[in-house]
C-alpha cells in the first residue's frame, strides 16, 4: 500500500550517547518519490535551523539525522516567498522533534522538556488532532498507529491512556480525516469500540441534560479567556464542535464496518448535537457563535472559538455573516494574525502576559483552527460566492501572516503564542526553552490540504482544489504526496516558464501526468483509472 514503508538502521548522531536508532521513515528516497523537484535544493534549510539549535532534547531522530527524515517522508514544497519555503520546511523538521521511541511505540509529545501535566512520556491530549493532521501527510504511517492506539488503548488493562481525557479532543474525527487521505480504514475499524467507550465516557462526565456538553477553558486548552475562567463549567463552541464532529466519525467509521446500528445512533447524536449547537450557542445579535455561561446569558465577547462550527461542517448557510469579522480589524484581523478574541472587546489583552491568556494574542493552536475552518467555507457550496463575506485572497493573506510569524531574532522559531501587533513571542525568561518548538498547532497540512488544495475524500478520487488566488504567486509545486496508496504532484506555473511543463495547474499521479486546467481551478481525478 505504502511506499517507503522501509526502516533502517543509523548511526546514533556524532559526538552524542546515543544508541543506535530506527527511523520512523528511514531509507533513501526511492525512485519516483518526486517528479519535479530535487530534495538537495532544499536540504540547506535543515542545516540553518540546525546552526541556532543546542539541540538540549534528542528523541528518536536527532538533528543530524533530520534531513535524511524529511526526504525519506515529507513531500516537497517550492514557492516564491523564501520567507514561506523556509517555514514549511521547519514545520517538518520541528514535527520530527517531537518523535518519542517509547514501550508502547513511538509517540508524539507537545512540549520537548517535561511538564507538570504531561502524563507517560511527557504526552498530552489536547492537540493530538493537530498531530493527526499534519502527519498524515508523510509517506510512512505507522507512528500514527503507534500514537492513536496508546491514546485509545495505553491505559492500565488496556483501556485508555489514563489523562486522554484531561483535554477536550477530536482525535477521532482527526483519525477518520485522516482515513480520507490514506485511503486505509483497518486502523479506525480496529479501534471503532474504543472511540465508542471514549464518547459515551464523554457523555457522563461533560453532558448536560440539554443534549449540550461544557467545559472548563482551561481543559479546552485555552487558561485565561474572556468569556470564562479555569473554574467556569460553561456551555462552549469547542467541545461541541468536538463531540459533534467525533460522533459524526464514529457514525462513518460503523458504516463503513457494517455496524449499521450503530451508524445510526451515532448518526443521531451527531445531527441533534448540530441542532443544539446552533440553536443555543448562536447568539443572533452578534451574529457569531458564543459561550454560553451557567445562568444561560451569552459571554459578550467574540472569540476565534466561534469559528469553529466550520471546521467541522456543522454551520449552516445563513450563518455566514460572522466571517465578517475575520477581515474587521475591530474584529480579529491584527497586524501579525488572526487574535484568540475581538479587539474591540473592552478586555482585550488585559489578563496580563506568560499564564497562557487567550483574551487576544494570537496563538498558532487557534490560527490553525480558523484557517481550518475558513478553507472548508470557501470550499462549501452553500453560500454563493457574491454572498460570502471572505475569499480565497483572505485564506491565503493570513497564511503567509502566519507562516512570517515563524520568526524570533532573525530565525525560524516556533512558540506558544504571540502578540498581534508586534509578532513577539510573549513567553520569555526560563519559560520560553519549555515554549520553543512547540508542537500545538498545523502548517504543512494549511499548505497542502488549503493553499495547493488536497482535499481527501473516502472514495478513490483525488480532488485538487487550490485556494491560491488568481492574483497570488505566478508559480509552485507540492511534490511526492501520499494519497490513497499513490504520490501526489501539483504544479501552479502561469506561463510555463519556471517548471518546463506547461503553462497552468498540473496534477501528476506516481509521476506520471493525470490532468490539466490552464487556470486555478478544481480538478477531479479517478484514481482507478490510472495504473
Amino acid at each position: 500500500m505504502w511506499r517507503n514503508l522501509r526502516k533502517r538502521r543509523l548511526r546514533p548522531a556524532l559526538g552524542t550517547a546515543l544508541a543506535p536508532l530506527f527511523l520512523v521513515a528511514a531509507g533513501p528516497v526511492a525512485a519516483g518519490d518526486f517528479a519535479v523537484l530535487q530534495p538537495d535544493d532544499y536540504r540547506h534549510y535543515t542545516e540553518r535551523f540546525a546552526a541556532s539549535d543546542d539541540e538540549s532534547v534528542v528523541n528518536l531522530v536527532p538533528n543530524a539525522a533530520a534531513w535524511e527524515w524529511m526526504e525519506a517522508g515529507a513531500p516537497l514544497f517550492a514557492c516564491p516567498s523564501g520567507r514561506f519555503e523556509e517555514t514549511y520546511y521547519f514545520r517538518w523538521w520541528s514535527y520530527r522533534k517531537h518523535l518519542k521511541q517509547t514501550p508502547q511505540g513511538v509517540l508524539l509529545t507537545e512540549f520537548l522538556t517535561p511538564v507538570s501535566h504531561g502524563g507517560p512520556y511527557n504526552t498530552i491530549s489536547c492537540a493530538a488532532g493537530h498531530h493527526v493532521a499534519e502527519g498524515r501527510w508523510l509517506r510512512e504511517q505507522g507512528f500514527l498507529d503507534d500514537y492513536a492506539r496508546y491514546w485509545y488503548r495505553g491505559g492500565s488493562s488496556g483501556g485508555p491512556a489514563p489523562h486522554f481525557r484531561n483535554f477536550s479532543s477530536w482525535l477521532t474525527a482527526a483519525l477518520w480525516e485522516r482515513r480520507l487521505a490514506v485511503g486505509d480504514d483497518l486502523l479506525v475499524r480496529d479501534l471503532l469500540d474504543d472511540m465508542v467507550d471514549d464518547y459515551r465516557a464523554w457523555e457522563s462526565e461533560r453532558q448536560v441534560r440539554g443534549g449540550l456538553f461544557w467545559q472548563f477553558d482551561v481543559r479546552d486548552g485555552m487558561e485565561e479567556s474572556i468569556s470564562g475562567g479555569r473554574s467556569e463549567r460553561n456551555l462552549r463552541p469547542t467541545i461541541n464542535s468536538y463531540m459533534a464532529a467525533n460522533a459524526s466519525a464514529i457514525a462513518d467509521i460503523a458504516d463503513a464496518a457494517g455496524r449499521s446500528d450503530l451508524a445510526e445512533e451515532f448518526a443521531a447524536k451527531a445531527n441533534r448535537l448540530r441542532e443544539l449547537l446552533n440553536a443555543r450557542l448562536w447568539d443572533v445579535q452578534a451574529q457569531f457563535y458564543k459561550v454560553r455561561r451557567p445562568d444561560g446569558a451569552f459571554s459578550d465577547a467574540r472569540e476565534a472559538i466561534g469559528f469553529l462550527p466550520w471546521r467541522f461542517g456543522l454551520a449552516p448557510a445563513e450563518y455566514a455573516p460572522a466571517w465578517k469579522q475575520l477581515t474587521d480589524s475591530d474584529g480579529f484581523r491584527a497586524p501579525r494574525g488572526l487574535t484568540t478574541a475581538e479587539r474591540r472587546h473592552p478586555q482585550f489583552r488585559t489578563h496580563g502576559t506568560g499564564t497562557c491568556e487567550w483574551d487576544g494574542a494570537v496563538w498558532p493552536f487557534a490560527s490553525s483552527q480558523t484557517l481550518d475552518a475558513l478553507q472548508n467555507f470557501l470550499r462549501s457550496d452553500d453560500v454563493p460566492q457574491a454572498f460570502r463575506p471572505v475569499s480565497k485572497r483572505d485564506f491565503f493573506e493570513q497564511l503567509l501572516v502566519y507562516a512570517e510569524a515563524h520568526q524570533r531574532d532573525g530565525v525560524a522559531y516556533l512558540g506558544e503564542y504571540y502578540d498581534e501587533t508586534t509578532g513577539k513571542w510573549l513567553i520569555t525568561g526560563p519559560k520560553e526553552r519549555r515554549s520553543r518548538y512547540y508542537n500545538h498547532s498545523t502548517f504543512a497540512d494549511l499548505v497542502i490540504r488549503g493553499l495547493t488544495g488536497i482535499v481527501p475524500r473516502a472514495d478513490d478520487v483525488l480532488v485538487v482544489d487550490p485556494l491560491l488566488p488568481e492574483d497570488g504567486w505566478d508559480w509552485f509545486c507540492l511534490d511526492g504526496v501520499p494519497y490513497h496508496g499513490r504520490l501526489v504532484t501539483i504544479v501552479w506555473d502561469r506561463d510555463g516558464r519556471r517548471f518546463d511543463r506547461g503553462a497552468g495547474l498540473s496534477v501528476l499521479v506516481d509521476g506520471r501526468e493525470a490532468a490539466r486546467a490552464p487556470r486555478l481551478s478544481r480538478l477531479e481525478i479517478d484514481l482507478t483509472r490510472i495504473r
